[in-house]
């Protein structure tokens, strides 16, 4: 599965700002079609069962779902958990063709404001590294 993380503090913690592992030190900013997101979210399932469910509902809407939808804390410049979530976006091997083939609209290399914002992180300039951080539109379902 493919994950689709809109949150860039959120990818910052899953990353370590970049520096997590030598193997996966770029940061990739990913502009895909609102119609491919929607269709994601669309076709998709929760990523755990919900209470209500049994075993078998829970296989069958998994095996029909070819996104999974999972909500994580969102996180600060410290990259401490918040109490509001973001969006995680798991796309199966259906959804990752649409997404390669036809969703994505262009990528940008962010690695460079990653390590300037994690800088200032560190030099405690909290103000300058929000001014820094790129500008996330919150959804609504047109």
């Amino acid at each position: 599965m493919t994950w689709i993380k809109p949150s860039f503090l959120w990818m910052m913690y899953r990353s370590g700002w970049g520096l997590k592992d030598a193997g996966q030190s770029r940061i990739l900013a990913i502009d895909i079609s609102r119609e491919g997101f929607e269709w994601a979210l669309a076709h998709s399932c929760p990523s755990h069962p919900e209470e209500s469910m049994s075993k078998e509902q829970w296989q069958t809407l998994k095996e029909s779902a070819p996104v999974r939808i999972q909500w994580d804390p969102e996180r600060d410049l410290y990259l401490q958990p918040q109490t509001h979530r973001a969006i995680q976006i798991g796309l199966g091997k259906e959804a990752v063709g649409l997404y390669v083939n036809e969703w994505i609209q262009h990528i940008t290399d962010v690695t460079p404001l990653a390590r300037h914002i994690h800088d200032l992180v560190s030099s405690n300039k909290l103000e300058e590294a929000y001014s820094a951080l790129p500008d996330e539109i919150e959804y609504s379902h047109a």
